[in-house]
């Protein structure tokens, strides 16, 4: 299947359904569509494991300095939770940027991680986002999978066999050797996800990051440097950017004040909190409420 067939038929789909500037959810699990008509800033994410297809339009995210850029034709793989920042650099009215993405099973990377193919060299760790042009493969078999939006009494049988097919591909790409090196157990990027997942449930506590290495099975020199590596910051870096991204949610929620939303997330003073939520957000929490929310989501 051409990408440029698939973009028509997802602008087409978004036009159909109103999509927004938001990620949608599709009637195939697990499966979103993004469409946005305009340039926009770079604002906080939270992203999770994903793979997105660019289908047209460009995009930027950050991994601490590392800037990485996806474009039409891009495949993306996000392989770990990563709160970072992103924006659409390329979309107009007439040429919206416009991706599929597809929630990863890691689940199904690791059953399959020992398939011919997807168990070659796991090279470098790697990086939590990687993009590179994608082939042919990836395209028809996401191009197969959106059509189930048209199909719904196909889902049961043919959703379970995509997913299989399509995670299959990202572990042979030649950028999916985090997808691999998180599949091998005892590698350093398994470990990093087992603290990010320790992290992310308890993210409103204190972090102690030699407690944190020793939980995972390593030395705080060898810890932070793969976490480094990995993520583009420190551990407590990023629990700081998980945890104001959290008060953000809360705040815009009206469901706290400001004063109970920092407390919520782990921070000890209000005053600290709403310096550190400016300096990140760019605007002070009490005037958030008017902006929308960080996405959560690289498509």
């Amino acid at each position: 299947m051409m990408l440029d067939d698939l973009s028509r038929r997802v602008l087409a789909y978004a036009d159909s359904r109103n999509v927004g500037d938001e990620p949608s959810a599709t009637d195939v699990p697990r499966l979103n569509v993004s469409r946005q008509r305009m340039p926009t800033e770079l604002a906080p994410v939270l992203y999770e494991p994903i793979f997105c297809l660019v289908l047209q339009g460009a995009k930027q995210a950050l991994q601490g300095r590392r800037v990485v850029d996806f474009r039409e034709g891009h495949s993306v793989i996000v392989g770990i939770d990563l709160p970072t920042e992103a924006r659409v650099v390329e979309a107009s009215h007439e040429q919206p940027y416009i991706a599929l993405a597809l929630k990863l099973d890691m689940g199904l990377v690791r059953e399959l991680s020992t398939e011919p193919g997807a168990d070659g060299d796991f090279g470098p760790d790697g990086a939590a986002i990687s993009a590179a042009e994608a082939d042919e493969a990836i395209i028809d078999a996401m191009g197969r999978l959106f059509a189930l939006v048209e199909k719904p009494a196909a889902l049961p049988v043919l959703h379970p066999l995509l997913m299989r097919e399509i995670h299959y591909w990202l572990l042979c790409a030649s950028h999916g050797s985090l997808l691999r090196a998180l599949a091998r157990a005892g590698s350093h990027a398994s470990r990093i996800a087992e603290a990010i997942a320790i992290i992310r449930g308890n993210f409103e506590r204190p972090l102690v990051v030699a407690d944190l290495a020793a939980s995972v099975g390593m030395s705080v020199s060898a810890f932070h440097f793969h976490f480094k590596a990995i993520t583009g910051t420190t551990p407590l870096q990023y629990q700081k950017r998980l945890r104001l991204i959290e008060a953000s949610r809360l705040i815009r929620s009206g469901r706290q004040s400001v004063s109970s939303a920092a407390f919520s997330v782990g921070y000890q003073s209000p005053t600290q909190f709403s310096r550190e939520y400016a300096r990140t957000f760019g605007l002070p929490p009490l005037r958030h409420t008017r902006v929308p929310a960080p996405v959560s989501a690289p498509d």
